[in-house]
């Protein structure tokens, strides 16, 4: 456990890690001039961008694993085991607080993409259209908490966030491996289309 700056923090995401940042606000925010003038409306349309391809990419990492997930994913890819960031906010609810858990959740599942490329890519090697998917989702993913990253310093002073990490899946058998990334995608598939209608609100033009 430990405070991690933001572009630490960031740093830290491109590796499938475990760890937390604590949740701070103070004078340690960058320039507001780090942020671009059209930042909410490129937050809303990669967030849209996420949610209206989150489904295709759960469908295409299930074909590119074969057998039994093709046919038993409900069984296999529950996530009920597995730790995902709390989505606890709504419409209703203030918009930092909906901000923060943006922030939390896509930390979380740009760490978690890495995990399934990573293993995709010693799995699946000659999967392209797979790895083209996830590489995409990744980069999408990366440029959201950056745009985040600029919202939550400029609206609110708060550079630093207590992001929770799930486990890696390094050292575990080529079972588990797909196991694993299934679960989060089925459950990132479940959870996107609540964070887009949660956000976007939240995001219109004044």
């Amino acid at each position: 456990t430990g405070v991690v700056p933001f572009v630490a923090l960031l740093l830290l995401q491109r590796r499938p890690v475990a760890g937390r940042a604590l949740l701070v606000s103070g004078s340690g925010c960058p320039s507001h001039g780090l942020c671009r003038s059209n930042v909410q409306e490129q937050t809303r349309r990669q967030v849209a961008v996420l949610n209206a391809t989150a489904q295709e990419l759960f469908s295409l990492y299930l074909k590119c694993q074969g057998e039994p997930f093709s046919s038993e994913s409900d069984k296999l890819c529950n996530p009920a085991g597995i730790f995902f960031p709390a989505f606890r906010v709504n419409r209703t609810s203030e918009r930092k607080e909906v901000m923060v858990a943006m922030y939390k959740l896509f930390a979380f599942l740009n760490a978690s993409l890495g995990n399934i490329t990573r293993d995709q890519e010693e799995l699946n090697p000659t999967a392209k259209e797979l790895l083209e998917r996830l590489h995409n989702t990744t980069k999408t993913t990366r440029g959201l908490i950056s745009n985040l990253t600029c919202l939550l310093c400029k609206n609110y002073n708060i550079f630093q966030v207590d992001v929770r990490y799930g486990d890696s899946s390094k050292g575990k058998s080529t079972f588990k491996k797909k196991q694993q990334g299934c679960q989060v995608l089925r459950k990132y598939v479940q959870v996107i289309g609540q964070a887009a209608r949660v956000l976007l609100p939240h995001l219109s033009p004044s």
